[in-house]
């Protein structure tokens, strides 16, 4: 049988020369707080993945209700309501013993998702409670998410799955060009960003 071992990637030099360097956009679109192209995306996102890290592994579990139902608190800060479910809880419990976690939000019709790391607590504060209540039913706690890292992912994914054919994105959403003009003080420009940005995705999605 031959070593299949010698085909495995140990080292991030053996990354880089695979990959190659990391694209000028990719660095630009991550900031450490939730701009406003960015809090659009969260206010127009109906479902997002939440990722958590605990004693017994790791978890990745969906969260889901009207678009914004992920409240933006200010630049820094989210609330994640946590509502009914299988009372599993382990997100939860892993946020016990490990703060850390990620969020990834999708948007029907939108090829980009969006990207948020950070730090979770979780509340009980009544106010907060009401605040994320659905015809009068309060969540069962509401996740405070201190925001550490936000970023755009390109659409190659959704476009290889063909995860949202024949659905329209909102209109009010920014075009990754708008919200990189944006991050970048215009050193790059929307326009030109976007001006054949679904063909050069399309060219390259394998």
């Amino acid at each position: 049988m031959p070593n299949s071992n010698q085909h495995l990637i140990t080292t991030a030099a053996q990354l880089a020369s695979v990959f190659g360097e990391i694209a000028a956009p990719s660095l630009r679109k991550e900031v450490a707080y939730l701009h406003l192209h960015y809090q659009a995306m969260i206010a127009a996102s109906p479902f997002a993945v939440l990722a958590t890290s605990g004693p017994d592994g790791l978890d990745a579990s969906p969260r889901g209700d009207a678009a914004g139902f992920v409240l933006v608190q200010d630049q820094h800060t989210l609330l994640l309501p946590e509502r009914k479910g299988n009372n599993r809880v382990d997100s939860l419990r892993n946020l016990l013993a490990d703060p850390r976690m990620a969020l990834l939000f999708l948007i029907p019709g939108v090829g980009e998702t969006l990207r948020v790391n950070g730090r979770a607590a979780i509340s009980l504060d009544p106010a907060l409670l009401a605040r994320c209540a659905v015809d009068g039913k309060a969540p069962k706690c509401v996740l405070v998410i201190s925001v550490e890292t936000v970023y755009f992912q390109c659409a190659r994914a959704i476009y290889r799955s063909g995860l949202w054919q024949n659905t329209a994105p909102p209109a009010s959403l920014p075009s990754p060009g708008t919200i990189l003009e944006a991050l970048s003080e215009a050193q790059i420009l929307a326009e030109v960003y976007d001006q054949g940005l679904r063909a050069r995705q399309q060219a390259s999605l394998y």
